[in-house]
């Protein structure tokens, strides 16, 4: 069962096995641990889907897993460990892979009782619940890890009790913060979290990353990359919801402007407006923004984006963005575009309407 910030289709990031192109964000954690100056709350920074959760998940085994670094006085302290990875069959990793840990408390979002719909926010409750986890599972004298997922999503009431928890961390507990936009948490929280900054995936990170994830991605690995911006788990929702067609599609009727082929337009709408269709209709609208993204640079640059996603897409964008008004132009339309879809889909417009206005409004661009 998918988890509230999980990608349908894609393994959880409690379960994924090895994290690719985020070394330095590990050994930083490493050198903290080995040095003594492991902070109580750690802050992970980064676009969606690069590997934060995954990084989490395996701080948090590794946490459980491994004794202090201590000097006993005979022997010494044991030797700093290289990596995070804790065996499949360890105690530790097979309790965690169950949801049984008694160790580890993660904070989502959480259905609302009276209606049984995921909730949007995490609320206050979620986060008054690790008082009982802490009083419950202070008696061993064993390591406390929490991870918040994200912290973004708590609501005012709940980021000012999890302050209060980070004024005053109980003893030998760890939290670990996953954040996709750092900027809108309270400066109070960010100043009492160490950040671990996380990067955007190589291409090369991608592919090892989408493998392992079982994603059959071929020859289009570097047009994914290039996308998804980095972010293997936008790869993976691309993927899975054929996101290179459509924006080939995309590309294809843009290629074709200042003529608007009505048909192809028709066809694109029809598409966002199937029956169950919610998350290609979502996935449509952000390669739009994309596209006229893409568009605006290569006006303000004087040339197309290094990496081609698909065949004649740099000669679209440079037919159709030859210089910085045109690039500014584009812009424009890309927040207008954007706003509009945005109003639409909160007040449950026709998707179909709503994408070929929208599609009228870049041709209508794209003529003048």
């Amino acid at each position: 069962m998918s988890g509230p910030n999980q990608i349908d289709g894609a393994p959880h990031p409690r379960d994924t096995e090895r994290l690719f192109g985020q070394d330095a964000a590990q050994q930083a954690f490493l050198e903290a641990f080995a040095t003594g100056r492991l902070h109580h709350a750690w802050l992970l920074t980064g676009p969606r889907g690069i590997g934060k959760a995954t990084l989490a998940w395996s701080i948090a085994r590794f946490l459980l897993a491994t004794p202090l670094m201590e000097d006993d006085g005979l022997f010494g302290a044991p030797p700093a460990p290289t990596s995070l990875t804790i065996d499949p069959e360890h105690p530790v990793a097979r309790r965690i892979a169950a949801g049984a840990e008694p160790g580890l408390k993660a904070i989502t979002r959480t259905p609302n009782p009276t209606t049984d719909r995921m909730r949007d926010q995490i609320v206050v409750d979620d986060i008054r619940s690790l008082a009982g986890f802490f009083q419950l599972s202070a008696t061993d004298g064993g390591r406390r890890v929490v991870l918040v997922d994200a912290a973004d999503e708590m609501n005012p009431s709940a980021a000012n009790a999890l302050l209060k928890m980070l004024e005053e961390p109980p003893e030998r507990a760890t939290l670990l913060l996953i954040s996709h936009q750092p900027s809108g948490l309270l400066p109070t929280i960010r100043s009492r979290c160490r950040t671990l900054r996380l990067q955007s995936l190589s291409a090369d990170d991608m592919a090892k990353a989408l493998d392992q994830a079982g994603v059959e991605t071929g020859k289009t690995t570097a047009a994914l990359a290039e996308l998804a911006s980095g972010s293997v788990g936008a790869a993976i929702r691309l993927s899975l919801l054929e996101g290179l067609k459509t924006y080939g599609d995309l590309t294809r009727l843009i290629g074709n402007l200042p003529q608007f082929d009505r048909a192809a337009a028709l066809k694109l709408a029809e598409t966002a407006a199937a029956r169950g269709g919610e998350a290609k209709r979502d996935l449509l609208f952000e390669l739009i923004d994309l596209l006229l993204s893409r568009l605006a640079r290569t006006g303000a640059t004087g040339s197309p984006p290094p990496v081609e996603v698909v065949p004649r897409e740099a000669a679209t964008l440079a037919r159709l963005a030859p210089h910085q008004s045109a690039g500014r132009a584009w812009a424009h339309t890309a927040q207008e575009t954007g706003a509009r879809a945005r109003h639409g889909r909160a007040v449950n417009l026709d998707p179909a309407a709503l994408v070929l206005d929208t599609l009228i409004k870049i041709s209508q661009t794209a003529t003048g």
